[in-house]
């Protein structure tokens, strides 16, 4: 593996945002006294660093590192993953926002216990809780060490996994999420004047031509939909299978959704997620495209997951490339942060149920600092493993592809269609993840070959269908439970006292023609 040479004002400025980062998380430590201090920030989050922390969590785990390296690979069409972002926060402040908020859940499976019963909360709970770790976690974590060991290109990969964990275990078992979020809301602004800066100086070799890029460019790679045979997001993944993975992410994820459960009230909520939708617009330009650019400077990389530190090194002087190196680890960083708090609330909340416990609020915290603890030594011992994948983007989306259509499935239809009742709900998830598992193990001994993508637009269709057929069988759900947990338009309008440039709907619309607009200039 390739090593980066930085100067010395470059580690300077990477060791003092890591004391930054470290002294903003140290500080939350003075308001972190409970359970919901720790994995709530006290409900006390505005919707700035709210729309900051989604952006930095969801970035680190699925871009600099992952998304730049598939843009290297295969193209803008990669994008596809951004722009979507938009329409399902959009989606979400709308339908699912004010049911969370209002309801003063602890965790997102606590609304399946609330719509259904502890079943599926617990299922759900459990499936979350690995995909947190063995997914998100330990994903960001090898990216992280992919970084390390360009700094330091003796250090074996499991020493650079651990080192970034502890790092952020730290201040994250310290100041729990009020930590986390205003931790990100800095690492999001280095995140975004990094990724500027880098897009600035690939555009820059190239002259700040358009022209010269398209001229230099295979024209699939300029394209946001790929033929139906592409190996690597064809259309028909991009329309039926990328908006299930997304609706999981942005609208059931615990470790996205937990600052959005932290939030003051509904209006904050709504508003934060609106703004992190708009941030992701900007990743099409300030980090894919590098990705594509990168294949004409440097055409011969032999790893596509390096291709961002490799710009870094090779375009930007001295003191840029540290701050930006010191971006690249802020979105690492970020989501390792958010992944570890998200488990622990998930395994102290779900599982250990203090309040049936006695346990004091202290008590709470505590015993969620020692499972991010433990959380993070176990994401650290199986990132090591991911680089047996041929790539990152690869390895975290096809995981997902056969774990979250069912979960998506019953969300859905356990908010709009009150048919649905608890048994039809575990039915899905169970059968759901049967079929799941049918579908993986004929994959791995190639007896079908499907893209990611339509394997989990297909486990949606047959979940959605497994969940009617349960529900026709079943006896009709009945009571007050299904009546608060199901949409009424009244919970669509925006809280009262606002003025119009205030009112959310507003907000959705903009957000919506301009990601129609970024679509259209590149169809």
């Amino acid at each position: 593996m390739p090593s980066v040479n930085l100067d010395t004002l470059d580690y300077a400025v990477i060791a003092v945002y890591l004391v930054v980062v470290l002294v903003i998380g140290l500080r939350m430590a003075g308001r972190t006294h409970s359970g919901e201090d720790l994995f709530l920030a006290g409900r006390r989050l505005g919707w700035l660093p709210i729309g900051f922390s989604l952006f930095a969590s969801n970035i680190s785990s699925t871009t600099l590192i992952g998304l730049s390296g598939a843009a290297y690979a295969w193209g803008i069409a990669v994008s596809n993953y951004e722009w979507m972002a938009a329409f399902i926060l959009v989606f979400f402040a709308i339908f699912f926002i004010p049911y969370y908020l209002n309801s003063r859940i602890s965790t997102v499976p606590e609304y399946l216990e609330r719509r259904f019963d502890r079943r599926s909360r617990l299922y759900f709970s459990g499936l979350t809780l690995f995909s947190n770790i063995v997914v998100d976690t330990a994903g960001s974590l090898f990216a992280g060490a992919l970084v390390l060991k360009l700094f330091i290109p003796g250090v074996d990969l499991f020493t650079a996994c651990l080192l970034l964990a502890a790092i952020a275990a730290l201040y994250t078992a310290v100041g729990g999420l009020a930590a986390v979020v205003y931790t990100d809301v800095l690492q999001a602004l280095i995140l975004l004047v990094g990724a500027c800066l880098v897009s600035y100086f690939s555009f820059e070799q190239m002259d700040f031509s358009w022209s010269a890029v398209v001229a230099a460019t295979p024209p699939e790679k300029l394209s946001l939909m790929l033929p139906l045979s592409d190996p690597n997001l064809p259309w028909l993944g991009t329309l039926v299978g990328v908006p299930i993975l997304g609706f999981y992410f942005w609208c059931t994820n615990q470790f996205i959704v937990q600052r959005v459960l932290g939030a003051r009230n509904v209006t904050q909520a709504r508003w934060g997620a609106l703004f992190a939708g708009l941030l992701k617009l900007s990743v099409l330009y300030i980090m894919v495209m590098p990705g594509v650019l990168a294949g004409v400077l440097i055409p011969d990389l032999e790893n596509p997951d390096l291709v961002f530190p490799t710009l870094v090194s090779t375009l930007l002087p001295a003191g840029l490339s540290g701050l930006v190196f010191a971006g690249l680890l802020a979105a690492l960083m970020s989501s390792i942060d958010s992944t570890l708090n998200s488990a622990s609330a998930l395994l102290t909340m779900d599982f250990m149920r203090p309040e049936r416990r006695g346990w004091s609020a202290r008590k709470t915290a505590w015993v969620g600092r020692g499972f991010i603890v433990g959380f993070m030594l176990l994401a650290a011992s199986i990132s090591p493993t991911i680089s047996a994948f041929p790539g990152l983007f690869h390895y975290l989306q096809s995981a997902l592809a056969y774990l979250v259509p069912p979960v998506a499935v019953v969300f859905l239809f356990g908010m709009f269609w009150r048919r649905t009742g608890a048994s039809a709900a575990f039915a899905t998830l169970l059968g759901g993840h049967a079929v799941s598992a049918t579908l993986f193990a004929l994959s791995l001994l190639n007896v079908i070959s499907l893209h990611f993508t339509i394997v989990a637009g297909l486990l949606g269709l047959v979940s959605a269908v497994i969940l009617v057929a349960a529900s026709l069988v079943t006896r009709p759900p009945a009571g007050l439970q299904v009546e608060q947990f199901t949409f009424h338009m009244d919970q669509a309008a925006p809280e009262s006292g606002l003025s119009w440039w205030q009112d959310y709907r507003l907000h959705s619309g903009l957000l919506i023609l301009l990601a129609c607009a970024l679509v259209a200039a590149h169809w």
